[in-house]
């Protein structure tokens, strides 16, 4: 079992910054994968951010040169760096992580994941 708890979401304005961090604990090393999805009102859930256990990021195309993913395995705990943030960021973040690349856990509907931490960007 593994367990994630994200921190650090707020109230920010335009062109500004946050932070996001996810405590994991449990049974989770190093070989899990890890990463950040957001759901917006009236949307569907998106992936943001992906870390592989060889350290592999991937971006969506909305976030790429704005938000940076990094883990520090020693604490095990995922972050979010989101710099230049817009209105369209405004969300709930969810950490995720499971064993499996994170385009097969979503379509097998597993996954351990948080309960997330609120963004909200205005203009």
């Amino acid at each position: 079992q593994v367990h994630l708890v994200e921190s650090g979401g707020g109230s920010v304005q335009a062109g500004g910054s946050l932070s996001l961090s996810c405590q994991a604990s449990g049974d989770i090393d190093e070989t899990y994968y890890m990463g950040w999805f957001r759901r917006a009102p009236g949307k569907e859930r998106e992936e943001v951010a992906s870390i592989a256990p060889d350290g592999t990021t991937t971006y969506a195309d909305s976030v790429k040169g704005r938000f940076t993913i990094s883990k520090d395995n020693a604490k095990n705990t995922l972050y979010l760096q989101m710099n230049s943030l817009k209105p369209e960021d405004t969300a709930m973040y969810y950490c995720a992580s499971d064993v499996i690349p994170f385009d097969i856990m979503v379509r097998a509907g597993r996954g351990y994941w948080g309960q997330g931490t609120q963004v909200t960007v205005s203009s």
